[in-house]
């Protein structure tokens, strides 16, 4: 039966959650969006849009090949380009769902970070970005109204325990650290992508690789990726159909058939850029024109390894048969 290692304590976890949330205070963030709450344009249920339990297990096949990593760079971090080449492998379809990690629990018992910090103190829990004119209360006294620990916020319950929102199955599964995602990666036969991987992967689905944002606006400007309409964080127009997270494949594969690559959530990778953090990629919900243009493949940002929040899920990556 898989478990985290008993390394969490309440000292780790919440010296990472007030870096966490510390960062974003600097940067003046306070939050007005809707949290993991989907907002239809067309009203009809978001089970409509979402990818199928079959196509959610289903893998691409990425051919041997080279190609410009860190290509049209915006911030610093992403470095320079250059010219690498990544072996084959398999690549899931969709990001990890809640259904898909809900077998895994139900199969192996495990906890999560965000559940063990829960019983190691009580007022513990997982970062939240959500908005008072969400009605989302933290408890009785108070609502989110910028990044916030948040009791009880985990997977099964994203907006936190005292609220009533229940994770819906078909979203990709949320509120998991990095041990969280390695361990359901053991479970399921697979690991997680390296950056090179990931980069590689959703570069190859591009519409246009000489267009940076290709991967979540048209050439009209329209989304076609679950990201942020409007002025972060002051307003979003939920233009793409979204305010939040959304169930994964309700947007148009890329060209290699390979969904939510670029917004929804971010994905881990198993690559460090410390010896406490590893890279995620592909950006959020959460990334706007005016601010954390990171909806793109080149982008990449560092996150504590012990720590979760509402917007980081992940997939994962398998060998080929020519690859063993």
């Amino acid at each position: 039966m898989l478990q985290p290692k008993p390394d969490l304590t309440r000292t780790s976890y919440k010296t990472n959650a007030n870096t966490f949330l510390a960062q974003f205070s600097r940067l003046g963030i306070v939050c007005l969006c809707l949290a993991f709450q989907a907002c239809s344009n067309n009203g009809e249920g978001e089970q409509l849009c979402s990818a199928s339990l079959a196509e959610q297990d289903e893998y691409v096949t990425i051919p041997q090949g080279d190609f410009i990593m860190s290509a049209l760079p915006m911030y610093t971090e992403e470095g320079s380009p250059s010219r690498v080449t990544v072996q084959t492998f398999e690549i899931q379809a969709t990001e990890v769902s809640n259904s898909q990690f809900g077998e895994f629990v139900t199969a192996t018992s495990y906890v999560t970070d965000a559940e063990r910090s829960r019983q190691v103190a009580e007022e513990e829990g997982s970062a939240v970005f959500a908005s008072s004119s969400a009605d989302v209360t933290m408890d009785d006294e108070s609502t989110i109204d910028q990044w916030s620990l948040v009791k009880g916020a985990t997977w099964r319950k994203p907006l936190g325990s005292n609220h009533a929102f229940t994770a819906n199955p078909d979203h990709p599964t949320v509120h998991v650290s990095l041990r969280d995602a390695r361990a359901y990666a053991q479970w399921a036969g697979g690991r997680l992508p390296t950056e090179l991987e990931w980069e590689y992967a959703a570069s190859l689905g591009l519409p246009d690789t000489s267009r940076a944002d290709s991967g979540a606006y048209d050439t009209k400007g329209d989304p076609i990726a679950n990201t942020w309409q409007g002025v972060f964080p002051i307003i979003d127009s939920g233009k793409d159909g979204f305010k939040g997270s959304s169930p994964v494949g309700c947007f148009p594969p890329s060209k290699i058939g390979l969904y939510d690559m670029i917004g929804n959530v971010w994905e881990w990778t198993d690559t460090p850029s410390s010896q406490t953090t590893h890279l995620i990629k592909g950006g959020s919900f959460l990334c706007a024109n005016n601010f954390c243009k990171r909806y793109r493949a080149a982008a990449r940002q560092s996150q504590d390894i012990d720590f979760s929040t509402n917007h980081i899920g992940f997939r994962l990556v398998r060998a080929t048969d020519s690859s063993l």
